[in-house]
């Protein structure tokens, strides 16, 4: 099978080649999948450059433990382990695995579920990596409910436009931030006011928000904090800063602050969860949420959407067709 494969750190352009390797075995409680299309997801081109550097101690010190990257995953299932009980030859599948920029992948039946009946493999496969996020964001560290106010900054990005559509779902209010190029991208997908962070700013303009979704990390603390109720939660997705530790700091800043303050400040990790995927596939096929697709590339041309995507010029997600 063809697949992009990194032996080391560096720049998308020098690292990720596309070379022709044995497909991949499948073990008893495995799925193989006959992979559609993957996505580029945020932790993509981190991983591809080992950014920031505290996180190759999860994923490789010196190089990549895994040799494919690409996580999320939309295809057909080609075969399957004698264990597994829940999907056949022949599924359309979605949902995330190790590996998926290449035209063969295995994931357990765990992390899998039939693809929603109204979307394409294109579309299927941004949902699940940047939907976790967003859904455990809004929901769960937000603890959103019908009527409040909630700010989305970054409402353009690829969890942005999941947490405002899911946010609207929740019956919320929903305000997004992003740059002149996208405000009618995100008065589309649902937001009732879009603030131009090139002409107005938030955190000054009087505006006090029940709930914060911040997916940028580009504001100081106290600045982000002066748009919040007295009682808000801020929930922090996103992070920009060092080669060491990439904004991870300001989420300490903000842990080591939150017991002395009424307002809630909550760093998120997303999960993967079979059961959120379950969820956001019935937002979907209940048309309450619509995955946004910037960009397409084949998967030869892995390195240019990682860079495309690293350079901040996608709203929405890119889809990497294999």
């Amino acid at each position: 099978m063809k697949a992009i494969v990194q032996d080391r750190y560096g720049s998308p352009a020098d690292v990720l080649k596309l070379r022709d390797l044995d497909g991949p075995d499948v073990s008893d409680d495995e799925v193989l999948i006959r992979v559609h299309a993957s996505a580029v997801a945020g932790d993509d081109w981190h991983l591809v450059r080992g950014l920031p550097y505290v996180a190759r101690m999860v994923t490789g010190l010196l190089k990549p433990k895994n040799r494919i990257p690409g996580r999320d995953v939309a295809g057909v299932v080609e075969a399957v382990g004698r264990n597994v009980t829940q999907f056949g030859p022949g599924d359309g599948v979605f949902g995330w695995c190790e590996g998926a920029f290449a035209e063969y992948a295995t994931a357990s039946e765990d992390w899998l579920a039939l693809k929603p009946s109204n979307l394409t493999f294109e579309q299927a496969a941004v949902v699940p990596i940047s939907g976790f996020t967003a859904l455990q964001a809004v929901r769960d560290s937000c603890q959103i409910q019908p009527g409040q106010q909630v700010l989305i900054i970054g409402a353009s990005g690829g969890v942005g436009t999941f947490a405002v559509q899911v946010a609207k779902s929740f019956g919320a209010t929903v305000v997004g931030v992003c740059s002149t190029a996208n405000v009618d991208l995100v008065r589309s997908i649902g937001a009732d006011r879009v603030v131009d962070y090139t002409q107005e700013d938030f955190t000054r303009d009087g505006q006090r928000y029940d709930l914060i979704v911040d997916m940028v990390g580009a504001r100081s603390l106290s600045d982000t904090r002066r748009a919040l109720s007295p009682a808000g939660t801020l929930v922090m997705v996103g992070s920009s800063g060092g080669r060491w530790f990439k904004g991870t700091d300001r989420w300490v800043g903000a842990v080591l602050l939150s017991p002395f303050v009424r307002q809630r400040l909550r760093p998120l990790v997303h999960t993967d969860s079979k059961d959120d995927l379950v969820v956001l596939k019935q937002l979907i096929e209940a048309r309450k949420v619509t995955p946004v697709i910037s960009a397409q590339y084949p998967v030869s041309e892995v390195a240019e959407a990682i860079s495309h995507f690293e350079e901040g010029h996608a709203c929405g997600k890119v889809v990497i067709i294999v």
